[in-house]
């Protein structure tokens, strides 16, 4: 399986799993410019911007998936979001990370996995 197609299979299986627990869909593979927004969710007036990090294997060290410059990147993202629908509510960024191995799926979603620095 290439990259591209396990990280679309990693991104629908976050997306059902969010759903699951109630979250409101509102847009996936969301860009602006370069940038890009795996999924966006909405749940309990909070805007959740959702980065979904995919491997072929269970064990996903969750400290070595989001970087400090991709961090900034779905930040930036998230403000042209804010600025450009005028959203007026909480904002959080969730991780999940999905493992695919054979035909057993890990999920282990992190919510506020990370905070904008002022």
């Amino acid at each position: 399986m290439s990259n591209i197609s396990l990280g679309k299979q990693g991104e629908s299986i976050a997306k059902r799993y969010l759903i699951s627990k109630g979250y409101k869909f509102i847009t996936s593979n969301w860009r602006f410019g370069h940038k890009e927004i795996d999924i966006i969710f909405e749940v309990l007036n909070c805007i959740v911007f959702v980065e979904v990090k995919t491997r072929s294997d269970l064990y996903i060290d969750p400290d070595l998936c989001i970087s400090d410059k991709k961090q900034k990147t779905l930040i930036n993202a998230a403000n042209s979001y804010i600025n450009l629908y005028d959203i007026d509510k909480e904002v959080r960024f969730d991780v999940v990370l999905v493992g695919i191995k054979d035909n057993t799926v890990k999920i282990n979603h992190i919510e506020d996995a990370f905070y904008p620095t002022l």
